[in-house]
């Protein structure tokens, strides 16, 4: 093929491409952005199978000539479901039991597992015990394994990052929407619907989440798999809690001064909350709710998820005020369809794009946020081994050099990675880039 008809076929092949399918072959460009993706994805894996790879249990375990998954087993126990056998309880794995074969994680330690006879053991020099049971990162000031520490607290530092999104994803995307799409004259409710909704709200969020708060705290011991089931109960139980509430609506309309609509001026009210939040040191006020409640990597996650929410707000209130004039919602419209459908249907999936940039600075900036809490040793209760918490060590011996570097390095690192990819979404979402 000639060079003038390669040029001529170059725009029919970019016509043939879907949006989503052109903003992927963008990204791909991006070479550090698509490695950074990839080493996120790595580090998501050692987070979902921190247990697998850093455990005081064995993987798999043949004990009396029967054959047992320990690590497994744990997961069933936590959640409940299962009991430890008696010869199981109360035991040191590695030593009181003498098993027909056991074949132990690479990091044989739990990050709360203390090695009295070695605190402070430098990585670099002799650690007076087997080669196997190695600290290969060294430990801390009571013998606890870093490496173990540094594991499972990539799993504590993508659920902090991922659910305080989460949380600011549902408020930002659902205030955001409400502005840009109603504006401040097309929204209209009636006086005992806006009261009841109102009012239902507070309890709901209360007894889909406060009230729940430790059991959703526990549930960050057992697993990513317990904390999503956990979330999805509570947003079940708020909604839930807020139809039936509704349901209050329909005898009361009969009543003509509570059916009566009233205009609801959106986009004033969201920008102003916006105003205000943005107003006030995210720190300061992260710091004064945290004071007030006890101790809990929940209520970090959603604290941080409640001051995070206004860049997701704010662009998709933008893209809405852009979309909602376009021919296809109109359409919708004029075609007898509710303006809630057209919102949901078609104008939100048209306008995410900037939302997923936003998500992925923001997990860079939660990582980031618990990381200085745990390093202040407040919010995170003493027990959850995070990232801050190892660094935090370093400041009472200097000399333990292993203490800063390593966890310093993970948080330096992973927050990279996410900024690398949020430039890559960046380029590759930037229409006036297409050729």
């Amino acid at each position: 093929m000639s060079a003038k008809n390669k040029e001529s076929a170059q725009p029919s092949e970019n016509q043939s491409l879907s949006y989503w399918e052109y903003v992927t072959r963008q990204f791909k460009k991006n070479k550090r952005a698509l490695y950074s993706l990839y080493a996120v994805i790595f580090l998501a894996f050692i987070a979902v199978f921190a247990d697998f790879i850093a455990n005081e249990k064995p993987i798999v375990a043949k004990y009396k000539g029967s054959v047992s998954f320990p690590v497994l087993k744990g997961y069933a126990v936590d959640l409940g479901l299962a009991q430890w056998p008696t010869h199981y309880q109360n035991i040191d794995w590695k030593k009181d039991i003498e098993y027909d074969f056991a074949i132990f994680p690479p990091i044989p330690y739990l990050p709360n597992n203390l090695d009295f006879a070695c605190r402070f053991c430098d990585p670099l020099k002799d650690q007076g015990i087997k080669t196997r049971w190695r600290h290969w990162l060294g430990t801390d000031d009571i013998g606890r394994d870093v490496m173990a520490g540094m594991i499972h607290g990539t799993r504590i530092a993508f659920m902090v990052g991922i659910v305080a999104m989460f949380f600011a994803c549902i408020i930002g995307l659902t205030l955001g929407s409400l502005a840009g799409f109603f504006g401040d004259s097309e929204l209209k409710v009636s006086r005992i619907r806006l009261i009841i909704t109102f009012i239902a709200s507070f309890f709901a969020f209360f007894y889909a989440f406060y009230v729940r708060s430790y059991s959703i705290s526990d549930a960050f011991s057992e697993g990513a798999g317990a904390v999503g089931w956990q979330l999805l109960v509570g947003l079940f139980i708020f909604f839930a809690l807020i139809a039936l509430a509704n349901l209050l609506v329909i005898p009361l309309k009969k009543i003509p001064a509570l059916a009566k609509k009233v205009t609801i001026p959106l986009d004033i009210i969201v920008t102003r909350l916006i105003e205000v939040v943005v107003s006030v040191p995210s720190l300061v006020l992260i710091l004064a709710v945290i004071a007030v409640v006890e101790p809990s990597i929940f209520w970090v996650m959603a604290v941080i998820g409640l001051v995070r929410w206004t860049g997701i707000a704010r662009f998709i209130r933008a893209e809405l005020l852009r979309v909602r004039r376009l021919e296809y919602i109109e359409a919708s419209t004029a075609l007898g369809f509710s303006r809630m459908r057209a919102m949901f249907k078609h104008a939100i999936p048209n306008a995410l794009s900037p939302v997923f940039i936003t998500i992925a600075f923001g997990i860079a900036s939660a990582i980031l946020v618990e990381s200085f809490l745990s390093f202040l040793g407040i919010g995170v209760p003493p027990e959850v081994i995070t990232w801050g918490k190892l660094l935090n060590t370093a400041r009472s011996a200097p000399a333990a050099w292993w203490m800063a570097v390593f966890p310093g390095f993970a948080i330096f690192i992973t927050v990279t990675l996410f900024n690398l990819i949020g430039e890559g979404l960046t380029d590759a979402l930037d229409p006036r880039l297409k050729q």
